[in-house]
């Protein structure tokens, strides 16, 4: 028989169990079990109404919004008082397997070359081909010397009416390519013979292929894979209403035009696309995605070099020499270790175009991208106590400015957070009264209180999933987007964790701009769906939204 005192012991073990086990089950099981629904009910959401705004037609000039040069500094720098600049494409002027040109700069410099017995040198500054142009077409920044990836940018430059002069056709081999799975690459070539652009275009348009590119505004390799695919489907006039038409069927089914190439080769490691494209040199030089085959496309990226505005004697003769440096049999033969002068023997597959036919095809792009469905983006902006003075203030600055960039076709909602959740503006489409709507919102943001960013997150999701699928503009195609604009710091309502399976399952990309930030917290959050995430200092965000919004919107 059990003493009263042994008894009261085995009950106090027993609740202590049961105490135990129902600690772990609310700590740990309910988080996986959360839905959207029962966060939201824990949420305050608030319907706030301001007035509208006051717009302006023109964006902002481009020249105010690219950051200073300083952001880039140069790769290498000048030796001499008798020098040029030149602006690379950074595939060639970076560091170690990126940094053919680089180390020829430096070479050059230490090569104690004299010009009319005077020692000369060059300053090398990496920047990316489309922000390159953007400087020189701007005339924000004006090098001697411009040598992006291919010719298309020196035919934008020269059209928009750059004084540009072609020096050399190829300073060192490259080509774009066409990534694909070994298994997609066999099926395709089992039905369609060799795999091309127009085979590649043809499986999009049927559906038989899941592919993504970069943003052609941008980027070198998403240019030539725009150019290619309207030459595909009209070889005689790329503007034509049967290449538009075409590339409307073709776009229809890309899942991603992603922002950076990082961001695509990420969804692509998912195994979210079965093809993406990369320029050879790149994909060389990286063993996680060498199990992809990989096919040239379009035009060479034979990273031509221009001669900027009118150079004087001495200039253009330093270009010169820096130029027949770059030729030797030493520095070709260190461009072929570090994965350039690969497939020479591929010829390019669409004609060169020029006389704005490259900026056209461009509009074309931005105006078509999204035909037949729309684009959904909800605003979620934090105005916490900690986004108080300068922070709120940028933010505020970025989406007024930003706002230029988003078409009037997609639909925009406006959501703002603290201690609790407003619902600024409903989802509508971006027509000129909810444009100044947006507007008139922002301008009346106040920070103050605690930061439940992922309760805001869950209330724009929510707003996402009713959009589409009710209301006069219940639309089964909407390509539902988030943009959160914050500090990256969480100190109320739900966490990372509750939300994060909710998230994956639903797929809605969530983009993050981060302002004073903590950049690691946001990441966490674009990661989820491999969305971009940008660090938005005070110089450069408007330029950096403008690439994103043209993107994504």
């Amino acid at each position: 028989m059990l003493k009263d005192a042994d008894r009261k012991v085995i009950w106090k073990i027993l609740a202590a169990s049961v105490g135990v086990f129902i600690l772990v089950y609310l700590v740990i099981v309910p988080p996986s079990e959360m839905t959207l629904e029962s966060i939201i009910e824990d949420v305050d959401v608030n319907q706030v109404k301001h007035p509208m705004g006051h717009i302006e037609f023109l964006p902002p000039d481009l020249n105010n919004t690219l950051p200073d040069i300083s952001k880039y500094p140069p790769q290498v720098e000048k030796i001499t008082s008798n020098y040029i600049e030149i602006f690379s494409s950074p595939e060639k002027a970076g560091s170690g397997t990126d940094g053919w040109l680089t180390e020829v700069a430096e070479d050059f410099n230490n090569a104690g070359i004299k010009i009319d017995g005077k020692p000369v040198s060059v300053r090398l500054r990496a920047i990316p081909s489309g922000l390159g142009a953007d400087y020189i077409t701007s005339g924000k920044y004006m090098p001697e010397a411009y040598t992006p990836s291919n010719d298309f940018w020196g035919e934008m430059i020269i059209s928009k009416g750059v004084d540009a002069e072609l020096v050399e056709g190829r300073l060192v081999g490259n080509v774009a390519g066409i990534l694909l799975t070994k298994s997609k690459k066999d099926e395709l070539e089992r039905k369609y013979g060799a795999i091309n652009t127009k085979t590649i275009v043809d499986a999009v348009a049927n559906q038989e292929l899941a592919i993504g590119y970069t943003n052609p505004l941008a980027s070198s390799t998403g240019l030539n894979f725009l150019i290619s695919t309207l030459y595909a489907f009209d070889k005689s006039d790329l503007l034509s209403d049967k290449a538009v038409a075409g590339f409307e069927s073709f776009q229809a089914n890309i899942p991603l035009v992603a922002y950076t190439t990082l961001q695509m080769r990420d969804a692509a490691k998912s195994g979210f696309l079965e093809g993406f494209v990369l320029e050879y040199q790149t994909y060389l030089n990286d063993p996680d995605i060498r199990h992809y085959n990989f096919t040239p496309f379009g035009v060479r990226h034979d990273n031509p070099i221009y001669a900027i505005g009118e150079l004087s004697g001495e200039e253009s003769r330093i270009l010169n020499e820096f130029v027949k440096f770059s030729q030797q049999e030493k520095y070709q033969n260190l461009a072929a270790k570090y994965g350039f002068n690969g497939f020479e023997e591929y010829q390019s597959e669409a004609v060169l175009v020029s006389d704005g036919v490259i900026i056209q095809a461009q509009k074309v792009w931005k105006d078509r991208k999204d035909t037949g469905r729309h684009n959904c983006a909800v605003f979620v902006v934090d105005v916490s106590g900690s986004m108080e003075g300068r922070p709120l203030n940028n933010l505020k600055r970025s989406l007024i400015d930003g706002q230029y960039y988003i078409g009037e076709n997609n639909l925009i909602g406006l959501v703002s957070y603290s201690n609790d959740v407003n619902i600024d503006l409903p989802i509508s489409k971006f027509d000129l009264k909810q444009r100044a709507s947006f507007v008139g919102a922002v301008d009346e943001l106040q920070a103050g209180g605690g930061t439940a960013t992922f309760d805001a997150i869950a209330v724009a999701m929510k707003m996402l999933i009713d959009q589409k699928a009710a209301g006069p503009d219940k639309d089964p195609n909407l390509k539902p987007r988030i943009f959160v604009l914050s500090d990256g710091e969480t100190n109320k309502g739900h966490s990372l964790n509750d939300i994060r399976d909710i998230v994956e399952d639903l797929g809605i990309p969530i983009y993050t701009i981060g302002y004073n930030a903590n950049i690691k917290a946001l990441n966490a959050i674009s990661n989820i769906n491999e969305a971009a995430s940008i660090n938005a200092d005070t110089e450069d965000v408007i330029y950096k939204l403008s690439q994103l919004f043209n993107a994504e919107l």
